[in-house]
């Protein structure tokens, strides 16, 4: 994970309520979560981020929220942070306009913001980290094209995006079709996923299989859930499933890859974003301001690079000792002998 380097003191809100820099043993960091349609936040995201924070400054709190996908709440969690006196808030936004107005509310009071895996474009935040999401969605998108030359497929593409008011989204959907638009391959629909939620994305590529019988030779989704919502839809019409792309890394993915039900996801481990967030947080907590190595939206950045894994790659990437996922969460009974046909535990 690259190094974050600390500048000088600068004017942020120091423990305590005073301006610059000072001890953070006693700091608030708020970890506001945007959802729960993803599970990787309540499983990983959070839990990785307390424990950093733990191990940086052991008299610091962590005041964690989760909004439920829900923008209002997520304003009314923000708001309730800064009341009970948070020192740095880091925020995944719900909706990425309408976080404008949180880093605003708390720059004004000399809280600084990190945005967390999604980016806040109409305001300059204090610090962003993520993955690159543009080069995510260009990584699944040729990763599936490749496969789909190689395989001699035929017909078009659907593109299953992800929630029209996340930034994220957004870089994700430009890089998808930096890879499929000269792909060879027509693209038949394209969907924005309301809320990121699978069921919204069953329910639509639901109606692209009754649309386009017969036509549909892959579906570029942009992360596991919508990728799982795809996977389901074609299970309930009953007809071949083809590659399906995801992102995320998530257990059910996994699982799904193994059995050969979804083509590839993203492996960005999270502890890589969680601890550099926190690490972040600890430094403005300080009165100190970390320098990103790149900057997006005007924003200093940390924007890490992800690995495409599929299932001849998931073992030594994803799944077994020392990696994201254990062998005993992914290889349980009634996936064991497509683990072991995989090559897998």
């Amino acid at each position: 994970m690259a190094v974050i380097v600390s500048a000088a003191a600068c004017t942020t809100k120091a423990p305590g309520g005073s301006s610059g820099g000072g001890s953070s043993r006693d700091a608030k960091i708020a970890f506001l979560m945007p959802d729960i349609a993803s599970t990787r936040y309540e499983l990983y995201d959070a839990p990785l981020f307390k424990a950093k924070v733990r191990d940086l400054c052991g008299g610091c709190e962590v005041l964690y929220q989760n909004a439920g996908g829900d923008a209002a709440k997520q304003q009314q969690q923000a708001d309730s942070a800064l009341a009970q006196g948070a020192d740095v808030i880091v925020i995944d936004p719900v909706d990425s306009a309408a976080a404008a107005s949180t880093v605003r509310t708390a720059q004004g009071r000399g809280v600084p913001v990190i945005a967390y895996d999604r980016p806040i474009p109409a305001v300059k935040a204090d610090y962003y980290v993520s993955f690159d999401n543009e080069k995510i969605g260009a990584m699944i998108g040729a990763s599936l094209v490749e496969h789909l030359r190689a395989t001699k497929a035929k017909g078009g593409l659907l593109q299953v995006n992800g929630s029209p008011t996340d930034a994220a989204a957004g870089l994700i959907k430009k890089g998808v079709h930096s890879a499929v638009d000269s792909s060879g391959f027509a693209l038949l629909a394209e969907y924005d996923t309301p809320a990121w939620e699978p069921g919204k994305a069953q329910s639509w590529v639901s109606g692209q299989i009754s649309k386009f019988p017969g036509r549909i030779a892959g579906v570029v989704a942009a992360n596991d859930g919508t990728g799982g919502g795809s996977v389901a839809a074609f299970k309930a019409a009953g007809v071949e499933v083809p590659p399906v792309t995801g992102n995320d890394a998530e257990l059910a993915a996994a699982q799904r890859i193994i059995k050969g039900d979804q083509y590839n996801t993203i492996s960005k481990p999270i502890r890589t974003v969680a601890e550099a967030a926190a690490t972040a947080a600890h430094a403005f907590a300080r009165g100190e301001k970390p320098r990103g190595r790149t900057t997006l939206f005007g924003t200093p950045s940390e924007l890490f690079t992800p690995t495409v894994v599929t299932r001849e790659n998931i073992g030594e990437v994803l799944v077994g000792d020392g990696k994201p996922l254990k062998t005993s969460e992914v290889c349980t009974a009634t996936y064991a002998a497509a683990c072991a046909e995989a090559g897998v535990g």
